[in-house]
């Protein structure tokens, strides 16, 4: 039996190298039968059995390098929306699953998560907060978010009186979904924002788990025990 293969997309806007060592780590620290691949090859998405899709940057820009990289928008809506195999969108990765994005324009998104990506500085309440949003912040679960009814890949987020994991942040942008079920988690900053957003076999975090240290490693190792 092959091993099972990750891809992270190499589109010209992403943080590859530290997502790969640390999904490399998660591999030989679970002894998971997995390998990573970083490619900007659409076969190579074709055949993938999880997709992750980092970003860093502007929304249309990103998208842009998305769209001119050959044949990859039609990999990615076969291989996670026909196939149903699991995604997982970093940062802009995540914002890029939106209908649009309002930075420098009006730019279409993949439109796999209904919403629109909007400037913090327009919605934060605190406005002596310095934008970007750079820095690590506790997750907040929406109000049906007891442990056994979180998302699979946030399961073993801890948000109790006792342990609370923070995450890595680095943003000016935030998600704003328009239904409501989609928001998987929560962070405050000026007031309350996505920080992860899904449905079905897609999920995206705003923050970068690669950079979360020990709590994002667990994020990165139930993502690859998802089975949607």
């Amino acid at each position: 039996m092959s091993k099972e293969k990750i891809v992270i997309i190499d589109y010209g806007s992403g943080n590859l190298r530290s997502a790969e060592r640390a999904f490399k780590h998660v591999i030989v620290n679970e002894a998971l039968d997995c390998e990573v691949l970083v490619s900007s090859q659409a076969e190579d998405v074709a055949k993938a059995d999880r997709i992750v899709l980092p970003g860093q940057g502007a929304f249309g820009d990103c998208m842009d390098n998305l769209q001119n990289t050959e044949g990859m928008i039609e990999a990615l809506q076969a291989r996670v929306l026909k196939d149903g195999k699991p995604f997982l969108g970093i940062c802009v990765g995540m914002q890029l699953l939106a209908t649009r994005g309002l930075e420098h324009g009006v730019h279409g998104g993949l439109d796999w998560v209904q919403g629109q990506v909007v400037p913090m500085a327009e919605r934060i309440q605190d406005k002596s907060l310095k934008i970007p949003h750079m820095g690590w912040n506790e997750l907040v679960m929406p109000s049906s978010g007891e442990q056994d009814n979180r998302h699979f890949v946030l399961r073993s987020t801890e948000s109790s009186d006792q342990r609370r994991d923070h995450y890595y942040f680095v943003h000016s942008f935030m998600f704003e979904c328009e239904y409501n079920h989609h928001v998987l988690a929560l962070a405050d900053y000026g007031g309350l924002f996505a920080a992860a957003v899904g449905r079905d076999n897609i999920a995206g975090v705003q923050f970068h788990p690669e950079k979360s240290q020990e709590a994002g490693l667990r994020l990165l190792r139930d993502f690859m025990h998802w089975k949607p």
